[in-house]
């Protein structure tokens, strides 16, 4: 293999046309996560205008683009999935047939190891580094909205009557609601954020808008311009008055769900479960086949999904002190929060503890 090394910005027009061209080698029916937009070069290359660490290797092959290993790296070496801890989709993207060996692409790219959170199935030169499994449930609209559904009330009947029921209230109750799939003023992305980060706050988890290049990313994905490939924010209205957002990443086929979040002053009438329904028709009206809803166990996810999709959570690693220190760090904290995560008689005090502190935090 003959790797060589870049900055996000030094990329040619024709190697991003090579990366894309390698992502729709395959249709989406037969490879669904090599669609994901978090693996489409506009992603890295936003995560670049963003953050410094940033590289990206590229493999050729008689002088043509084999295959693009996107990267956030240290100087010590240690490598990362691009915008690991946010991106539900990590790899390398490649045509069919690709053969390659993970170290050979590691020394290549100048690399000790390489850490992943949501590697995408389809990722045979990673194999051996792929270490726990999980379930990653998606909405699949490729039959178009009526078939959806039709389906969801087939498999979750109650729910589907429930949340139907509500829309027709929160109509009834605070003036018509309208949906606008592709929402474009900024002042709705800005209300988002903060409805997300008062969530965050809430439940005491982590405010990741509290990070300044998670906020820059999002805004420069929102401004990114028209193309397959951008930030896509949708906005449930009743009335005049908007009650739930989401802000995502699309590809021509794939809406990877990302930050949803509503007004908690209508919380009884659910308008995120309103808003995913209306972001269904939505895409499936776009043309796009599936909605990945990401890793993690959540009531809403299995009421709304038709299928999971597979990823996985590991480490690939050269011989070498400084990736063995790193995974004798990372190791412990990953194990214990799988277990907690994996098993509800663990989880659900956990999550109650965090909620308790998230109250005092916010003066509740």
């Amino acid at each position: 293999m003959d790797i060589t090394v870049h900055r996000p910005g030094e990329l040619t027009a024709a190697d991003r046309a090579a990366w894309s061209a390698l992502q729709r080698a395959r249709p989406p029916a037969e490879a669904p996560q090599l669609h994901n937009p978090f693996l489409a070069p506009e992603f890295t290359l936003a995560m670049g205008a963003c953050r410094r660490d940033v590289r990206i290797a590229v493999v050729r092959e008689d002088g043509v683009p084999a295959a693009f290993f996107p990267h956030q790296r240290t100087p010590a070496g240690v490598g990362r999935a691009v915008g690991l801890g946010v991106s539900d989709c990590q790899g390398l993207v490649h045509g069919p047939g690709f053969t390659g060996d993970a170290v050979e692409l590691l020394r290549g790219a100048g690399l000790v190891l390489w850490e992943f959170d949501h590697l995408a199935a389809d990722q045979p030169v990673f194999a051996d580094g792929a270490g726990a499994r999980f379930g990653s449930p998606v909405m699949d609209v490729a039959d178009g909205w009526e078939s959806y559904l039709a389906g969801l009330r087939e498999r979750s009947p109650k729910f589907t009557r429930t949340t139907l029921a509500k829309e027709r209230r929160l109509d009834r109750d605070l003036g018509p609601l309208r949906y606008v799939h592709d929402e474009r003023d900024p002042e709705l992305l800005r209300v988002l954020m903060a409805w997300k980060s008062a969530q965050y706050r809430r439940t005491g988890r982590g405010d990741r808008f509290a990070k300044p290049w998670i906020t820059r990313l999002v805004e420069h994905l929102f401004h990114t311009g028209p193309g397959e490939v951008r930030g896509l924010l949708s906005v449930l209205y009743a009335g005049e008055r908007p009650v739930a957002a989401h802000f995502g990443l699309r590809s021509a086929a794939v809406l990877a769900c990302w930050f949803p979040a509503y007004d908690p002053a209508y919380a009884k009438y659910s308008p995120g479960l309103v808003l995913h329904l209306a972001m269904a028709r939505g895409a499936a009206e776009d043309g796009m086949t599936l909605l990945d809803l990401g890793r993690g166990r959540k009531e809403y996810k299995d009421s709304l999904k038709t299928r999971e999709l597979t990823v996985t959570e590991g480490w690939v690693t050269r011989r070498h002190p400084v990736a063995f220190g790193h995974r004798m760090r990372r190791a412990p904290v990953r194990a214990l929060r799988n277990t907690v995560q994996g098993r509800p008689e663990l989880f659900r005090p956990a999550d109650a503890l965090l909620k308790r502190m998230g109250q005092f935090r916010t003066g509740g």
